[in-house]
């Protein structure tokens, strides 16, 4: 949560969070007098706690002035990431937590790594040719070291968690002299976390951020008097900001965040990732007259100039307000997509591609008579989002975690009873790719869409299950609830570019013999109307018992009748696509897996050596 956030929660009780934190005080009309920000006796800091500007405090001795989370911070002396955290706690705010199963190993590395100080080459080149002061080399611990194997100098860039320096996240080094075809030499430690660098030259009181591709340039932004930290891998997307799921609890209490990145197709890309995962609301962009920070100090760019370039940072526009010339390059993807990639996740069923295709941005709604496997059927298409390389969080809120994820296990090995230590196999290779929504029974819509939103941008996951709607917190026959809840989820699907599955529960029919429809949906008819795509699962209760009927009598079961299929796919609405039926598939009892045709053998999601009966299990696609 943002720090101007929780400080606007502070205001609305400013007058008990005044006698909190100076209990010397004394009201003198709309203000809480006390001497100073540790709340000594006399009269020059004055708090407004009523009033146009209620939570607000100026000290007329020191200049000292700001909101009710400065003060806090002031009076514990303490950074403003503690001052969150310790007034979030005051006001009974429960922030939301991911913690995956099993940990990536990862290491520090020692601080005795680092050169005890820097080679005469090392810091000419960041003095002399890249301009920095000798004060910003020592502000940032810059060390560097003479390799004589390698004929070269090496510039270690030390990543501290903090301002006291005793930890080290990574070590970074880059070759002064540049190797074949003009490249940098770069390599890092290895096992490390990928986290950003310049936190230990980061005021105690920033509330403002600067976020650059390289850590020159957050040297230089610090230079020319801003807060800057480096991203460790550079500019791109995918696996290149994948430092964002480590430092998003840090950036988090952040008001504003610039974006200061290089000026060339890669730092857009860069941009579109982190505007996305990081809110579009706080974040800004930065154009430079040059390429980047330090083409601009080396070319004596002043800092007037530059002030100037970030008091002009662009915001971004309400997403509603858009241009037909915006949505150039999208167009295109969808008539030619990079590489032919199909963006979306498919079934697993042949029949069904190029037929039904899982797009960002939509919402599938999923129906089905009780007892006809819904819930089962999804839980085969997460294991294949997965294979994919979808990341899943799963609002089960009909079934407790232990039964589903055993239903998961069991649909995952193909087994109807897999080893234990398959078992463990399985979790460890699910334990950072589907995520629980840990609440069995009714659970409220704002706690669990806020729960989907952390899920989104601290570990984009793209994909999200809820099971089912009347479960979510609403009456039954509350439809204009049930109206507004669905809008939020398109709103949520929208806004932050994923897939929503929502299950949804018919109306009583006659009998089993006929599926419902997208009109047959419990509750209000907005539910349908709103969703992109419309499915139903029925299960052929009519094979199932004239199979049960003859085995109890003893007989044959006629081919025909084997041949006939367990279970329909029906699709009734597909807003982006140009298909609408039926698939008729088949069900294994023992994998719990759907089939495209009776004598296909289910194959397992996770690989896996069995010592056990010395038996490796397949991931073959199928």
């Amino acid at each position: 949560m943002r720090a101007k956030d929780i400080a606007e929660k502070l205001s609305r009780c400013a007058e008990r969070v005044a006698k909190n934190l100076l209990p010397h005080g004394k009201l003198m009309g709309n203000y809480w007098v006390v001497g100073d920000v540790f709340g000594k006796p006399g009269e020059s800091l004055k708090l407004c706690i009523h009033g146009t500007k209620k939570g607000s405090f100026y000290d007329f001795a020191t200049s000292q002035g700001g909101d009710l989370l400065e003060l806090w911070r002031l009076n514990r002396q303490i950074s403003v990431s503690e001052a969150i955290k310790e007034a979030s706690s005051y006001l009974g705010i429960s922030l939301p937590t991911f913690v995956p199963s099993r940990q990536n190993i990862e290491t520090s590395p020692s601080v005795e790594k680092l050169p005890k100080s820097i080679s005469a080459n090392a810091k000419n080149y960041l003095h002399i040719e890249r301009k920095l002061s000798l004060d910003t080399i020592d502000k940032f611990s810059i060390r560097g070291e003479r390799n004589e194997e390698r004929d070269n100098d090496f510039i270690a860039f030390p990543f501290f968690t903090d301002s006291k320096k005793n930890k080290l996240t990574q070590i970074k080094w880059i070759g002064v002299r540049r190797g074949q075809n003009n490249k940098k030499i770069i390599f890092t430690e290895r096992n490390c976390n990928p986290g950003l660098f310049g936190w230990h030259a980061i005021a105690n009181d920033t509330r403002t951020i600067v976020l650059t591709e390289g850590e020159i340039d957050a040297m230089t932004l610090h230079q020319y008097g801003f807060n800057a930290l480096s991203l460790p891998y550079g500019g791109g997307k995918g696996s290149k900001q994948a430092w964002l799921e480590k430092e998003f609890d840090r950036l988090a209490i952040f008001d504003e965040i610039f974006l200061c990145l290089d000026n060339d197709e890669v730092g857009k890309q860069t941009i579109d990732v982190l505007v996305e995962r990081l809110g579009s609301h706080r974040c800004r962009v930065v154009t430079l007259p040059k390429k980047d920070a330090n083409e601009c100090l080396q070319a004596g760019i002043t800092r007037k100039e530059i002030n100037t370039c970030f008091a002009n940072a662009k915001c971004f526009d309400p997403s509603e307000f858009r241009r037909f010339s915006d949505f150039r390059e999208a167009i295109k993807e969808r008539f030619y997509p990079q590489n032919n990639e199909i963006i979306g996740y498919n079934p697993p069923f042949d029949k069904c591609k190029g037929k039904i295709l899982f797009r960002p941005k939509e919402l599938s709604l999923w129906s089905g008579i009780n007892g006809h496997g819904k819930s089962q059927f999804l839980g085969h298409l997460i294991l294949d989002f997965v294979k994919q390389d979808a990341k899943v969080c799963i609002a089960s809120l009909e079934l407790s975690p232990e039964i589903l994820l055993t239903r998961l296990a069991r649909q995952a090995s193909a087994q109807t009873r897999p080893t234990k230590a398959y078992i463990d196999a399985i979790c460890d290779y699910y334990a950072d790719k589907i995520w629980l929504f840990n609440v069995t029974g009714q659970a409220k819509a704002d706690r669990l869409l806020e729960v989907f939103l952390y899920a989104r941008q601290k570990h984009n996951v793209d994909v999200f299950i809820i099971d089912s709607l009347m479960m979510c917190g609403l009456k039954e026959d509350d439809y204009d609830a049930q109206k507004r809840f669905v809008e939020r989820l398109c709103e949520f699907k929208n806004t932050y570019n994923c897939h929503v599955h929502l299950v949804a529960h018919p109306r009583k029919g006659a009998d089993e013999s006929r599926p419902p429809g997208k009109l047959d949906i419990k509750g209000t008819g907005s539910v349908s109307d709103l969703a992109d795509n419309n499915f139903v699962i029925w299960r052929n209760k009519k094979k199932e018992n004239d199979m049960q009927q003859a085995e109890n009598e003893g007989e044959a079961v006629a081919e025909d009748l084997k041949n006939k299929c367990d279970c329909l796919l029906i699709c009734d609405k597909n807003r982006n696509g140009d298909w609408e039926g039926k698939a008729s598939l088949w069900y294994d009892k023992k994998s719990y897996q759907y089939l495209n045709y009776r004598t296909q053998k289910p194959n397992p999601y996770v690989s896996f050596f069995d010592k056990s009966v010395n038996e490796t299990v397949y991931d073959d696609k199928f």
